[in-house]
């Protein structure tokens, strides 16, 4: 019987990465996204790797949209087997004392409580299921602290947290969690910010020891990796893909 995952952020940069690298191993996927034309992007060519793909829009910061995209992948695939909890922004790149609080409080939505929602309603599905594998998106800023991203840290601290916790309460029932914390990759939301934030990318590039960005495509290889039957005894883990980056800090 095929396996399903869910990708949340998944019409672009990682989750689309993601998508496709699950579909060569023969996993269905459920692409969500608040993003209808990347989404069904992103269907369309995990489509062509020849397994199944099914479109859901949601805005992760509403529980009810959440529990509907649980809904609608157990009503079209009938299991969730593995769940990419990767939906998430990174805010304007102001110091935070000039960050205006309606961009906390999206951050916050979108990246925190829309993670714990996913969590919530998809491990309760996973466990009646007998178990499953999640991978939450942290962030080298999850790790250290960085300036300019004081709401994003802290959003990216507390997945860091949610992953060991829900380990401690869950691992005994099949389920297995854990993170990623990648370094500054090459995806839409961060190539924006960037755009933004010039002299940041400068101070990035130089700041990682590889002195280059990581790639979408790096990045999947680590979320299937942990996803799948090949990372069993890897549970609760923070797994840092950065170049070095947080290391040297």
């Amino acid at each position: 019987m095929s396996k399903t995952a869910i990708i949340t952020g998944g019409g672009s940069g990682l989750g689309q990465s993601a998508a496709l690298r699950l579909a060569e191993e023969g996993i269905n996927i459920s692409v969500v996204d608040v993003s209808e034309k990347g989404g069904s992007e992103t269907v369309d060519k995990v489509k062509e790797k020849g397994v199944d793909a099914l479109f859901i829009k949601a805005d992760v910061s509403k529980a009810e949209d959440v529990k509907n995209y649980v809904d609608k992948t157990l009503e079209h695939f009938g299991s969730i087997d593995y769940f990419f909890n990767n939906a998430g922004i990174s805010g304007s790149g102001k110091y935070f004392l000039e960050t205006d609080i309606k961009e906390i409080e999206q951050i916050v939505g979108i990246n925190l409580m829309g993670a714990l929602y996913g969590l919530r309603y998809v491990a309760e599905a996973m466990l009646k299921n007998g178990g499953g594998s999640i991978v939450n998106t942290a962030s080298s800023a999850g790790v250290i602290g960085q300036d300019s991203v004081v709401t994003y840290a802290a959003t990216k601290h507390g997945i860091v947290g949610m992953t060991k916790s829900l380990v401690a309460e869950y691992a005994k029932d099949g389920l297995r969690v854990n993170a990623i914390a990648p370094g500054p990759t090459e995806t839409p939301m961060v190539k924006t910010f960037f755009e933004d934030n010039p002299d940041m990318k400068a101070n990035a590039e130089a700041g990682i020891p590889q002195k280059r960005l990581g790639t979408p495509e790096e990045v999947a290889e680590l979320v299937a990796f942990l996803l799948t039957s090949k990372a069993q005894y890897i549970n609760g883990d923070t797994i840092r893909i950065d170049g070095g980056f947080t290391n040297t800090k």
